[in-house]
């Protein structure tokens, strides 16, 4: 029976040092190699099928290459495209991601998290954070480099990545004013988690921008960013204020909770109420009427999640960066003007 190769094989190949070899095939010290250099172990080790033996390399330098991922719901259509962002952002560091999902259960995210430090990774992206949790214990990190994606505390001490919610909503609340809607109501999302605490600042600022009158009725906030939890709200503020002629959603699972409302209720989007959403998660484009959103680069996200976190693995100290990236409004046919 063949041997797995060695990093003794892989030098031999190539016609260097074994730890001249080493250190090019791992990417924190491959720029203390000569590049020509480098690419002849890669191509030796690739030759010869070689993989670092990374449970020994953790053991020497309490490093493991391992990044944990948390997030709060799998089901959720955004997720996937931002943890696909994550991997392709570690991987040329060398870096794995760890996934872990909570379904937006606290204990269950402590015992995750718990269990990925005890296999020494090396730092953490979180979804899951609250906008209320201690400074630097996010989730219960306990000190270890975190970057928070989609999400940020009040205290902003640590790193985060997030879409420009206010500049989303303004874009929405713009868009339903100038076909002539007034009565505008807000299935707003968690009062604790800052994508949907951020959506409601920004829709109040936007309907006062707009010489909208804001009726504390037609706000309601949801459980959860699903779309149960945006029915059950749907269905109260439609009983309470029947007059509204648009509903702006949290996000789009949120808005799909309208739509089950509204049918309920013999009522059509968009003749007699618009509905729009927010995140462009996948196949909104055919719910019928297919719907009107604001698209968050998901992709994009998870990346500079990525980025961000190999920068405070390198240098945990370094001031906490907050980066907002730009979203964009997407009419399809769930907007119509009021009818008069």
């Amino acid at each position: 029976m063949s041997t797995a190769p060695t990093i003794k094989d892989v030098a031999k190949l190539a016609k260097v040092h074994a730890a001249t070899a080493s250190r090019a095939l791992n990417p924190r010290t491959r720029d203390m190699v000569n590049a020509r250099t480098a690419n002849r172990v890669m191509e030796a080790a690739k030759s010869l099928g070689y993989a670092p033996n990374s449970a020994a390399r953790s053991l020497r330098t309490r490093v493991s290459s391992v990044a944990g991922v948390i997030i709060p719901d799998l089901r959720n259509p955004m997720f996937p495209p931002i943890v696909r962002g994550v991997e392709d952002g570690l991987r040329d560091a060398g870096y794995m991601a760890l996934l872990g999902n909570t379904d937006g259960d606290l204990a269950r995210e402590r015992e995750l998290l718990a269990t990925m430090r005890g296999r020494q990774t090396d730092g953490f992206i979180l979804a899951t954070s609250r906008r209320d949790d201690p400074p630097g214990e996010a989730g219960g990190t306990l000190g270890a480099p975190t970057v928070l994606v989609n999400r940020r505390t009040d205290a902003g001490d640590l790193p985060s990545v997030t879409a420009d919610s206010a500049a989303g909503i303004h874009a929405v609340i713009r868009l339903l004013a100038g076909k002539g809607h007034r009565r505008i109501a807000h299935l707003a999302g968690p009062r604790g988690l800052s994508t949907g605490w951020e959506r409601y600042r920004g829709y109040l600022d936007a309907m006062a921008a707009h010489g909208l009158e804001v009726d504390p009725d037609r706000v309601r906030f949801c459980e959860s960013f699903t779309e149960e939890s945006g029915y059950r709200a749907a269905c109260q503020l439609l009983d309470a204020r029947p007059e509204v002629t648009a509903l702006v959603a949290a996000n789009d699972l949120v808005a799909l909770g309208c739509y089950a409302a509204l049918a309920e209720r013999g009522l059509r989007c968009p003749a007699d109420v618009s509905v729009i959403g927010f995140n462009d998660m996948p196949f909104v484009d055919r719910q019928r009427p297919p719907l009107t959103t604001v698209r968050i680069p998901h992709y994009d996200l998870g990346f500079e999640a990525a980025r961000l976190l190999l920068e405070r693995i390198a240098n945990p100290t370094a001031p906490a960066k907050r980066v907002v990236l730009p979203v964009t409004l997407v009419e399809r046919e769930s907007v119509a003007p009021p009818r008069r």
